[in-house]
């Protein structure tokens, strides 16, 4: 068995896309519409044949209260790896992501908390330990 994606809720898709891209610095991979469903990820610049991030939308009314509890408690849909989070801290600030506070130590990594502004916190983190 091999682990290929991972699945997050996003709002509108385009907007999941755009800031997953050009905010975040990911690639698109995969950009099908199957009438019912498009099936959209992306994947990290230096590793495309690796995990790929599924954008898939949130319109199952389920699938939306569990979101939203998910967002307000402040826990993370997904985990992005940084190899030096002041500087992605910094650069990703200056670009408008809206974190929940800087990064902070955290046993044996350093995490920071932002909003991926399509319905998800999501947690950058470096080990540092």
């Amino acid at each position: 068995m091999q682990l290929r994606h991972i699945l997050i809720k996003v709002d509108d898709q385009d907007k999941a896309l755009a800031f997953y891209t050009s905010i975040i610095g990911l690639v698109k991979k995969h950009d099908h519409n199957g009438g019912r469903a498009r099936w959209l990820t992306v994947v990290a610049p230096h590793d495309a044949d690796g995990v790929e991030l599924v954008l898939e939308p949130n319109v199952d009314p389920p699938a939306r209260a569990a979101q939203k509890a998910l967002y307000d408690a402040h826990f993370p849909a997904a985990l992005i790896t940084s190899r030096d989070i002041e500087a992605d801290f910094g650069r990703l600030t200056e670009l408008g992501v809206k974190f929940l506070g800087p990064p902070t130590r955290m046993g044996p990594v350093t995490a920071a908390f932002f909003d991926d502004s399509c319905g998800n916190i999501i947690v950058m983190a470096e080990q540092t330990g």
